[in-house]
């Protein structure tokens, strides 16, 4: 399945929407929730499956524990990142003083998130957005997050001149992936990066004697 990429306004406008909503715990969960998602790539189950000692909010780095295939691994937050989580974190022990479960991120009654929750909720924030998807693409989802943060690297990479051959192994380690062909495999079909990559080779040309 093709996956929809987000536009940094509509991932902008799933935020706001999120923090609009009427239920205030469930407003700042769905907020963090999907601006985490944005910001890291994680997958949707990672984020959900995150314990609160899991989040080290002074150091600025996430344990993802026991991920796909097994491994485990660090995600470094930016500074901003971690200032908002630690907001959140606080504002979600004022709303729920007492959940039933030591999960990061809480439903409206103290447990765990669950897809079924995540997927309802989130195809909520979509309507609220106004985002749909064109003819011919599937239905946005919350995992689809997790493709648009690869992108918008990958993309920032070529507008800033970098080696992304050479980057790559990075955003392979960060994402969770298997190896820097995981990665290419995952990015390769997206016509955004094709036009960057085929720009680079163009200037190269205009470059050569």
């Amino acid at each position: 399945m093709t996956p929809y990429l987000y536009s940094p306004e509509e991932i902008a406008a799933l935020v706001r929407a999120a923090r609009s909503m009427a239920h205030p715990l469930r407003a700042a969960v769905f907020e963090h929730f999907v601006a985490l998602m944005a910001v890291t790539g994680m997958r949707t189950g990672e984020v959900m499956a995150l314990d609160r000692d899991d989040a080290d909010l002074d150091a600025g780095v996430l344990v993802v524990r026991g991920a796909k295939f097994g491994k485990s691994r660090l995600v470094p937050l930016r500074p901003d990142v971690t200032a908002r989580l630690r907001a959140y974190a606080r504002r979600r022990d004022e709303l729920c003083p007492h959940p039933a479960v030591p999960a990061f991120f809480v439903s409206g009654t103290g447990t765990r998130l669950n897809h079924p929750n995540v997927s309802t909720t989130f195809n909520t924030l979509l309507a609220a957005a106004g985002i749909s998807a064109p003819p011919g693409v599937p239905k946005p989802r919350p995992y689809d997050l997790r493709h648009s943060f690869a992108v918008a690297t990958v993309a920032r990479w070529y507008d800033e001149g970098l080696d992304v051959a050479r980057h790559l192994p990075a955003l392979s380690t960060y994402m969770g992936h298997v190896s820097p062909a995981s990665t290419y495999w995952y990015l390769h079909a997206c016509p955004q990066l094709m036009t960057a990559a085929a720009q680079r080779l163009e200037d190269a040309w205009k470059e050569t004697p």
